[in-house]
């Protein structure tokens, strides 16, 4: 038989039984007459009751004759016995009646059930959300990517200002992105991966939301800490969960935020072996980027600031193929990235971003958007209708050298000798030449521990130094404390900040630099610094690589150097010991002077730079702006 028409059979032969039984519940009902409590009474007084079942509420029963509608069977209502003698010389028809608890009793079961529920469902959906227990289990190996279309990043490449040899390496992927075929029509392939490596605030973020933005494709971005949880295994099942559905909706670039969180060199920070969990997930990326093929329109692009840490496999050619550096923005990159932070402030008509950029040499991206914050906050703060030029070298001072702390009050030997430090660090800078020029001293405390400050500013962007630069810088480093040991012949704590910058250029200009005659030209540390390490001068910890009579003799060579430099500062000032006594009493009446009356009380003219140069390090920049020196107390 047909399996469909055994069914159609049982289901008649289902709804024939529900109707007998249906019809039997009904004709009983039927037979069982409802009669008031009164009659009842009446019925057993007169004899005619045969027999009754007595319940709590209700009494059922048979008569010995049927009534007028041919029923033997009744059923009433109990009524109080004590209130029906009451009732019964009045000749009232009286039943009882029950109230019916049926809702109540329904609500009292269920509602607190469905509140049960309510609140377990609603802990759960918080939990899975959190990505904590519960519903969260269900989605724990799920990626947590942000995944934005073209409307959501609202990022375009005129919206990156300041690294356009990064932008042009970038559009080749944008065009790649829009029709891949055609890039691959002479059997090249787009790079799997691409690597953006800069300082922090550069904007290598906004690179790749422009890249996306161009491109018009999904964007799928997340953060190498994203990857790992508590749970073993999770940080793998996340990479392949990403990669998924990017393959789904591919063309679609991939970005990772802070590899270096996720693609750390194995066997770095904690034991051999293969069983760690991040290693787990640096190895599914890196079977990830070798399974998925660049034709599907797929992109990974990748953020550090510290390529140095990455595990090599991770950069080997087949993988991230190409490195881009987004670097600290040149002059004319400063101007352009102004421009555009400055279309939202209301700007006065002297504010010049050519001049802005010229006072802010080394800031990245990051810190000009901090600026121009910074400026138009002090303007509203000052109730102006725009944002002068003034606002903007005081926000620059803000940055550089801190908040002013006016409430700092020094006794006025500390503020004597504060003063005498500064003019001696201004002093040596204005006598020097290959110096930055100095733009303001001040005597006003500042920060944490600065009790004063001198500010130089580069006059342009500086890549190569010479030794005579760098021990006319030392020389500066040294000015106050040269200064305090003339005038008051002794020495404060006040230069422990210069000590260490001058010691680290020292010992720079005789292990990596090849300054040293007694040395000679070679190299005895290599460049230990990261993009995070904002003093290119500043050496890590690293092992050594030469034996103990080297490291004697260094140490004995950088001792030399500043010794030499020091007494040069000494000697200066002492020939110009009355610019100092007059410096600093107008410093002392004044808290700050600028650079041109720093100028006018010295008699100095600007400092020259020499001609000649010779290479030292490619990135020997030093990010300008910053305090050059400044008095510490401990």
């Amino acid at each position: 038989m047909d399996k469909s028409k055994q069914f159609n059979t049982w289901y008649w032969v289902a709804a024939f039984l529900g109707i007998l039984l249906i019809q039997y519940f009904f004709s009983a009902a039927q037979q069982i007459a409802p009669i008031p409590y009164s009659q009842f009474q009446e019925l057993l007084r007169n004899g005619k009751v045969a027999e009754i079942g007595i319940s709590e509420n209700f009494i059922q029963g048979r008569l010995k004759e049927p009534l007028p509608s041919g029923q033997t069977r009744f059923a009433t209502t109990r009524v109080d016995p004590a209130f029906a003698q009451e009732l019964q010389p009045y000749g009232v028809t009286y039943t009882g009646q029950i109230e019916s608890t049926l809702l109540r009793d329904i609500l009292s079961w269920v509602l607190p059930i469905l509140v049960f529920f309510g609140i377990w469902a609603f802990v759960m959906r918080r939990m899975a959300g959190a990505g904590g227990l519960g519903g969260g289990l269900m989605q724990i190996g799920k990626s947590k990517a942000k995944v934005y279309v073209e409307a959501d990043t609202g990022v375009r490449f005129e919206d990156v200002a300041g690294v356009d040899e990064a932008k042009d390496e970038l559009r080749e992927v944008v065009e790649f992105l829009r029709n891949p075929e055609q890039y691959g029509r002479l059997g090249g392939r787009m790079p799997k991966g691409v690597l953006l490596v800069g300082p922090p605030g550069t904007g290598k973020t906004l690179l790749a939301k422009a890249v996306a933005g161009e491109a018009k494709v999904p964007f799928f971005s997340i953060s190498g800490s994203e990857f790992v949880e508590m749970f073993v295994g999770v940080g793998a099942a996340r990479v392949r969960d990403l990669f998924q559905q990017a393959r789904e909706k591919a063309p679609a670039i991939i970005f990772i935020d802070e590899l270096d969180a996720l693609g750390r060199a194995r066997g770095m920070g904690g034991l051999a072996g293969g069983h760690d969990e991040k290693e787990q997930t640096l190895n599914q990326l890196l079977v990830e980027l070798d399974g998925f093929d660049s034709r599907t329109g797929l992109v990974l692009l990748a953020a550090t600031n510290r390529p140095e840490i990455l595990d090599p496999a991770l950069l080997r050619a087949g993988r991230f193929d190409r490195q881009v550096l987004v670097d600290r923005p040149d002059k004319k990159g400063r101007v352009q990235i102004l421009q555009v932070h400055m279309r939202k402030a209301k700007l006065g008509p002297e504010v010049d971003p050519e001049k802005v950029a010229a006072l802010t040499p080394g800031f990245t991206g990051a810190d000009l958007a901090n600026l121009v914050n910074e400026a138009a906050l002090l303007a509203t703060r000052r109730g102006a209708d725009a944002v002068t030029m003034a606002d903007f070298n005081n926000a620059i001072e803000r940055i550089v050298a801190e908040l002013e702390k006016r409430n700092r009050l020094l006794n006025p030997k500390e503020r004597e000798v504060v003063a005498y430090h500064e003019m001696g660090h201004a002093l040596v800078a204005l006598a020097l030449p290959g110096v930055d020029p100095v733009h303001k001293v001040s005597i006003i405390p500042r920060g944490v521990g600065a009790l004063g400050y001198t500010i130089q500013r580069p006059t342009e962007d500086r890549f190569l130094m010479i030794r005579e630069e760098l021990e006319n810088k030392m020389a500066v480093l040294l000015g106050g404390r040269a200064a305090e040991l003339i005038v008051f012949n002794h020495l404060s704590t006040g230069a422990s900040d210069d000590l260490v910058r001058v010691t680290d250029i020292a010992r720079s200009m005789v292990t990596r630099y090849g300054m040293s005659e007694k040395l000679g030209n070679v190299a005895l540390e290599k460049d230990s610094r990261s993009f995070l390490s904002p003093n290119p001068l500043a050496n890590g910890a690293q092992e050594r690589a030469y034996s103990d009579e080297t490291a004697s003799a260094i140490d004995d060579e950088v001792r030399a150097i500043v010794d030499r430099v020091f007494g040069r500062t000494v000697a200066l000032l002492r020939e110009r010991r009355d610019v100092l006594e007059r410096t600093s009493r107008r410093l002392l009446e004044k808290e700050t002077l600028d650079e041109a009356e720093l100028q006018q009380l010295a008699g100095a003219s600007p400092s020259q730079r020499p001609a000649s140069v010779v290479e030292i390090d490619r990135d020997q920049r030093v990010r300008g702006g910053r305090i050059a020196s400044e008095s510490d107390h401990t």
